[in-house]
């Protein structure tokens, strides 16, 4: 019923087309191996293999070829994922995040968020909500507390940028408070993916949270 409705919201917009669907986690994994959509929504709590380990391995490098095989090509980018779930405290929710996801979306949200959703992680933007990622992470932090060895490499500006960023600020909004253009942003926020090791937004201000480098509240 789920998947259906989200078939029938997504369907009616003329720019996007809803190329594979799938029941079970791993289901899901060669589904997207074997269409490699843009955008994946992925349900967290799945038979077989949950949506964690199925978005690790949709993210993550291809497996091994056998001895004297040659390997598979990987045509295309590298999905963008978006998890769909109930509850935005639900520690899955987290667990995905840290695994390469680009943000999540609860399922009582409206038909226009997840349009808008879908189109923000198609162009390589991430979707973060504050509140939601501050309790999460400050959970996971407690429970595993870890140096920040990035952190000496930012810049005082490039910090500031991260601070910013965890506030779930965009780069035009960034610059309006900085006082600088967007695309001295725009740079900074490279940097700052660089040096954190992340994919992407989302992943370098979890990554600013475990560390310590910005604490909850």
């Amino acid at each position: 019923m789920v998947r259906t409705a989200l078939r029938v919201i997504l369907e009616a917009e003329p720019d996007m087309t809803v190329v594979g669907e799938a029941t079970t986690g791993a289901e899901a994994v060669s589904v997207v191996r074997a269409v490699r959509p843009d955008v994946v929504l992925m349900d967290v709590r799945m038979p077989e293999i949950d949506g964690i380990r199925a978005t690790e391995q949709i993210l993550g490098p291809p497996a091994p070829s056998p001895p004297g095989q040659e390997p598979t090509p990987q045509p295309g980018p590298v999905p963008r994922v978006v998890v769909v779930t109930t509850f935005e405290n639900d520690s899955y929710v987290y667990e995905a995040l840290r695994v390469g996801a680009s943000g999540f979306l609860l399922k009582r949200a409206a038909a226009e968020d997840l349009v808008r959703a879908v189109r923000l992680v198609a162009r390589s933007d991430s979707l973060l909500y504050p509140a939601a990622l501050r309790g999460l992470a400050a959970e996971y932090a407690r429970r595993h507390p870890a140096a920040p060895r990035w952190a000496g490499r930012l810049t005082d500006r490039e910090a500031d940028v991260l601070r910013l960023m965890a506030t779930g600020l965009t780069n035009a909004e960034i610059a309006g408070r900085l006082g600088v253009g967007p695309s001295t942003v725009k740079s900074h926020v490279a940097a700052v993916l660089a040096k954190t090791g992340a994919r992407d937004r989302t992943q370098a201000v979890i990554a600013a949270y475990e560390s310590g480098f910005i604490r909850p509240g």
